[in-house]
């Protein structure tokens, strides 16, 4: 399994491509305004406590006020307060915590207006983007993320990630993390730190206590609300939390964002900074080089394609997102439709497990899978759509599939959905707009690999441009179908047709159904 990251940057925006295999599975964009960010932390104002809801509604600087609930203050609120008045003060030089005294831990069952209250000073972390119309979702039991490690302050709680199943490596990285951790200070040990040395961990560790005690000397002069400790960009935080030893290329057309990746690069994973690549062509886009822009347009919309006919269809709503499992006009070697049904959810649940992570969709989804009457079939294909998950960053939980067939996941939301518009203006009529034209590239080669089966001299008609783009170039797309179907397929363009017409003829010259 090869992974490669491909970072496009104009002057509005970065856009992040993660590529497994080839295949598109993650789209990122970072914009420059994008102010609220998960991981910022802002040093705010409490608005206004309502105990109805057991939360404060806090100012940081966005159109609608943040949203700050009781369980997301953390135990030791009391400890941050204490500590943020006695640094604005300029009461406390040494922001270490070793030398500071805590406050007694708040009543995990209390409620909010006992501990805030309007106007009072807080520093609080970006949980959840602003989405749609609300504002930002925000904690106060702050965190600074690293390579191998989490560095909590005003906590002395040491825990290591569960995917880290081995009891005995659990073990070694509790008791080093314990002999190098500073009082006041916890520890989360992430799972890329399976194996590490001390010294990784410990440098990990400083880089962040630099980080924290930067953010302290700000606090004095910060006005309220502001940003006072932002994430790293995107391109670095997407190499800390998913980059490992199965990365083959990082390319990149910005010059001054292949100098910080490269020497981000050289401070986590220096035997790997040769596969960060300047890309330089200025004939070809670097997202037309490695087919993303392709990609993009058959991934995002209501029809999914998938292999072999068959397709999703993923509707939205407000509370949910549904995805409808289709065989489409399949035909294959499948004995009965129990396997041919099986056949197809698992080509589906491979792609819903891509299609949440692309388009970041988080929330409730239902996925009605084609129907199976076999018990252990439902088990393999539970089993196979949580092994598809297990690569998502994102908190998720499957269900078992329903009594209706039906299986339930919800997905953590913390940023807007990718949504991206693939349809497009009709060029045979002004009033109307049309899939993505390259979705007709798709359809074509689905339906060849059906009809040529039954019809080895079918003849395809089509539009002169699409007509053009199948048979130019070398190699053709046309070529491409000899390798795979043994068969030279003739091609007539038809100046009669609109651009996304086309028909499979047979020897006879009568149009072949479906």
């Amino acid at each position: 399994m090869n992974k490669e990251l491909i970072i496009r940057s104009s002057s509005e925006a970065v856009d992040f491509a993660l590529l497994k295999d080839g295949k598109l599975i993650e789209l990122h964009k970072e914009e420059e305004k994008s102010n609220f960010q998960v991981g910022d932390i802002f040093i705010a104002k409490i608005r206004k406590p309502v105990a109805g809801l057991n939360a404060a509604f806090v100012h940081v600087g966005h159109d609608k006020d943040a949203f700050l609930h009781y369980h997301d203050l953390g135990p030791n609120l009391a400890s941050q307060l204490k500590f943020i008045k006695l640094v604005s003060a300029g009461k406390i030089k040494d922001f270490t915590l070793k030398n500071f005294q805590f406050e007694k831990e708040i009543d995990k069952d209390g409620t909010i207006t006992d501990i805030l209250s309007p106007n009072q000073s807080i520093l609080v972390q970006v949980v959840k983007e602003p989405i749609s119309t609300k504002g930002p979702r925000i904690s106060s039991e702050l965190s600074l993320a690293g390579r191998f490690i989490v560095l909590v302050p005003f906590s002395d709680r040491v825990s290591i990630s569960q995917k880290i199943e081995s009891k005995e490596e659990k073990d070694r990285l509790k008791r080093l993390v314990q002999s190098i951790k500073p009082k006041g200070f916890g520890v989360i040990v992430r799972t890329v730190a399976e194996g590490k040395k001390v010294a990784e961990l410990d440098k990990d560790l400083q880089n962040l206590l630099d980080r924290w005690t930067a953010m302290c000397k700000k606090l004095p002069t910060a006005h309220h609300p502001s940003k006072i400790l932002g994430e790293l960009n995107r391109a670095s935080s997407i190499l800390r939390d998913v980059f490992n030893d199965t990365f083959s290329g990082i390319h990149i057309d910005d010059e001054e964002l292949y100098n910080e990746t490269k020497d981000y690069l050289q401070e986590i994973a220096p035997s790997k900074q040769s596969i960060v690549k300047f890309y330089q062509s200025k004939d070809t886009p670097i997202f037309e080089k490695y087919n993303i822009e392709r990609q993009i347009k058959t991934s995002f919309g209501k029809t999914v394609s998938m292999s072999k006919g068959a397709y999703l269809i993923i509707e939205h709503t407000e509370a949910l997102h549904v995805i409808d499992v289709n065989s489409g006009n399949r035909s294959n070697k499948a004995t009965n439709q129990e396997d041919t049904a099986m056949e197809v959810n698992m080509i589906a649940a491979a792609e819903i497990a891509r299609q949440l992570r692309l388009r970041d969709m988080g929330g409730i989804i239902v996925v009605d899978f084609i129907d199976l009457s076999n018990p252990e079939n439902r088990k393999v294909l539970y089993d196979f759509l949580k092994a598809e998950m297990s690569d998502d960053k994102a908190k998720h939980k499957i269900l078992p599939p329903s009594k209706f067939g039906l299986v339930q996941i919800t997905r953590q939301r913390v940023r807007p959905e990718v949504n991206i518009e693939t349809r497009e203006e009709d060029p045979n009529n002004d009033k109307g707009d049309i899939e993505a034209p390259i979705l007709i590239i798709d359809r074509i080669a689905s339906d060849l690999e059906r009809i040529i089966k039954t019809h080895p001299d079918a003849v395809l008609n089509v539009h002169p441009f699409v007509g053009a783009y199948l048979t130019k170039g070398f190699p053709s797309i046309r070529s491409k179908w000899f390798f795979e179907h043994k068969k030279w397929v003739k091609i007539i363009p038809r100046d009669a047709y609109t651009y996304l017409e086309y028909h499979f003829f047979d020897k006879k010259g009568n149009v072949i159904k479906d």
